[in-house]
């Protein structure tokens, strides 16, 4: 049968790198896209669906309400345009400017990351003006509680494996200064899986995608008081406008939500040990398994890289794998680690990814 990815030349990839949005995200079960199915067939009022997903977001992250988003990204630039505009009508529509509202969102400098985007940038389109503190490995609680002025507006801690993990300020740290201070805390916690933690320490607002840990389609949330997310829904009628949420993909979220922590999960750490057995005998190649380095529940097969014996380096070895279909996760290729994510990839897929490892470094074309 012919597909609509053969007609367009886009042929589906291996996934081993993770939920990345480089690679479409999470693929979806048949009953989340039997839901977006549903709501394509069918008009409803949106900002009713809107209120009422607010509500399956607070459920699942045990919150008192929520606000969907098209993901993790615009919801950190709509946190900041809550937090600074709040349901004040005349602010909202002069976003970003904030005029003479406190703008300034402070965030460790290790936290002043690039995620495909720089963070800051959403910072900004949310009306904030960006404030980094400390140094790229050593940001203190002093470093915040010092940079707090008349203009503050939010701390904003990125919890994500793309921030520096040496010598940051813990989260709680953090709240403790938002507290002390009368500052609200944004919590950018994107792909983190566990729903309920992040909200329980204390963190006004928390950002996650919905396409990611969840498995459902491109999206986001945000999820925190009654007020604060009565004031981020309330930015759909400005800077938000550009970030609206499609029907579909608000029953999309919804399903993935009520199906979110439901199933077995596979054992990743024996099923990682079985694959790295395998692929350590291919020349150039040392395998182990290890932990995810942001602190989640999620094990990897760590490829380290000998550039004489595999007869390229790490980064080579990635790129010709990709340009043949298969991705791995090459944040650490300048070292020489390529990581194995066993979350998106298929029993079948992961045949496929040793087949095409062994034939690149045994020198046969696939």
């Amino acid at each position: 049968m012919h597909t609509l990815h053969q007609d367009l030349g886009v042929h589906p990839a291996v996934n081993a790198s993770g939920k990345m949005t480089a690679l479409g995200g999470s693929v979806l079960s048949d009953t989340v896209i039997a839901a977006m199915g549903e709501a394509a067939r069918h008009h409803v009022v949106m900002n009713d669906l809107i209120t009422v997903a607010g509500r399956e977001i607070a459920r699942a992250t045990g919150t008192e309400d929520g606000c969907p988003t098209t993901g993790a990204a615009s919801g950190v630039a709509i946190a900041v345009a809550a937090v600074i505009a709040g349901t004040d009508v005349s602010r909202i529509e002069a976003l970003p400017d904030p005029g003479d509202a406190p703008c300034e969102v402070i965030l460790p400098r290790g936290h002043s990351v690039y995620f495909g985007a720089p963070i800051r940038q959403m910072v900004a389109l949310g009306g904030g003006r960006p404030v980094e503190v400390g140094s790229a490995n050593k940001v203190t609680a002093g470093h915040i509680a010092g940079a707090i002025g008349p203009r503050t507006a939010a701390l904003l801690y990125v919890q994500s494996h793309h921030a520096v993990q040496k010598g940051m300020v813990s989260l709680a740290e953090t709240v403790e200064v938002g507290r002390r201070h009368g500052i609200p805390v944004i919590v950018d916690a994107a792909a983190e899986e566990d729903l309920r933690h992040w909200p329980a320490t204390g963190a006004d607002l928390v950002v996650y995608s919905g396409g990611k840990a969840v498995g459902g389609p491109t999206s986001g949330m945000i999820c925190g008081s009654a007020a604060r997310m009565a004031a981020c829904r309330a930015q759909y009628g400005g800077i938000a406008r550009p970030m609206k949420v499609g029907k579909e993909t608000l029953f999309g979220l919804v399903q993935a939500l009520r199906e979110y922590g439901t199933g077995e999960s596979a054992d990743q750490r024996t099923r990682m040990e079985k694959l790295a057995g395998r692929l350590a005998a291919l020349p150039g190649i040392t395998t182990r398994v290890v932990a995810d380095e942001a602190g989640r529940a999620i094990h990897r097969t760590e490829l380290t890289v000998d550039r004489e014996a595999a007869g390229r380096d790490a980064s080579a070895l990635a790129a010709e794998l990709a340009a043949h279909g298969v991705h791995l996760r090459d944040h650490h290729a300048v070292t020489g680690r390529l990581y194995i994510d066993p979350r998106p990839l298929r029993p079948d897929e992961e045949e496929r990814l040793v087949a095409q490892l062994t034939a690149q470094l045994e020198g046969e074309e696939r």
